[in-house]
């Protein structure tokens, strides 16, 4: 039986690609019965019925999923920031790393519309993505208007599987046009009234760029930690669980415990206090959070 990836999903139609040819495929009905629901970027078995038409027979093994945008076995996320229009938001940002750090996927920090900053402004945003850096994470500063910084964003795509996410309205859809022209994606002014984008972005999509699949994706309106347990917090913060390995007592929430190491280290300015009041609002959130049965 052929094997394929699956690159596209609209309508009830999964489209895989397989060798060079992307044949439109149905999903057998026994994955409505065991409750598969075959995502972009599964690997499967397919049984081809015609030249350009067949059946999803088996989806494999997922290394991991995201189910806000819909994606499965994916490398890294492009998470794209705007530095204004909409405003840059640390706490936001964190959000993002945390749901992508949960699921072991790589996060790649792309701070945009650089254009539409002033000298201030990037002055800040040259601050935030030291930070972001000396906290493990990759950082890239770019603009789809003047093209700075896209041929630093090229290399990290090769030969890798990465899903464009973030805000409604940053740029990911501009991004990916200048990334490859002739994709003429469909982009949409900033609403001067809500301070944010629409939806330009329907359904997901892997699309060919140099070597590698892109798939660019519905902006996020809800980025809730349905999934994350307490326990769970301190290693989607990579700066304070590489100095949590420090503090005295293991399983250390760094809140009240005596002689915690990030404390310090936030009091020594090493970690930025704003990240550690994110890891506090979203303990927080976690424990407050209602059980789900």
């Amino acid at each position: 039986m052929p094997e394929g990836k699956i690159v596209k999903a609209l309508s009830g139609f999964y489209y895989v690609l397989s060798g060079n040819e992307i044949y439109q495929c149905r999903g057998r009905g026994v994955f409505r019965k065991n409750k598969i629901t075959p995502l972009v970027g599964d690997e499967v078995v397919f049984q081809i019925e015609n030249d350009t038409d067949g059946y999803i027979l088996e989806v494999k093994k997922r290394k991991n999923e995201l189910v806000r945008p819909p994606i499965a076995n994916v490398d890294q996320a492009i998470l794209v920031f705007s530095v204004a229009e909409p405003e840059f938001s640390t706490a936001l940002l964190d959000r993002f790393l945390v749901l992508i750090e949960y699921h072991h996927i790589r996060p790649i920090i792309c701070l945009t519309k650089l254009d539409l900053a002033d000298n201030e402004e990037k002055r800040k945003v040259e601050q935030y993505a030291n930070e972001y850096r000396h906290a493990g994470y990759h950082v890239l500063l770019t603009s789809s208007e003047t093209e700075e910084g896209i041929d630093k964003l090229l290399p990290y795509l090769e030969g890798e599987i990465s899903v464009f996410a973030g805000q409604s309205g940053v740029g990911k859809s501009s991004l990916l046009n200048v990334l490859r022209p002739d994709l003429t994606l469909k982009t949409n002014e900033i609403s001067s009234h809500l301070g944010r984008g629409k939806h330009t972005t329907r359904h997901v999509e892997l699309i060919h760029i140099g070597n590698g699949l892109v798939a660019d994706t519905p902006g996020f309106s809800s980025l809730e930690f349905t999934e994350i347990e307490v326990e769970d917090l301190n290693f989607c913060f990579p700066d304070i669980q590489k100095i949590s390995e420090d503090c005295k007592f293991r399983g250390c929430l760094h809140l009240s415990e005596p002689k915690c190491a990030v404390k310090v280290s936030v009091a020594n300015g090493e970690i930025p206090s704003y990240r550690y009041d994110h890891y506090k609002e979203f303990l927080e959130e976690i424990k407050n959070r209602k059980p789900r049965y």
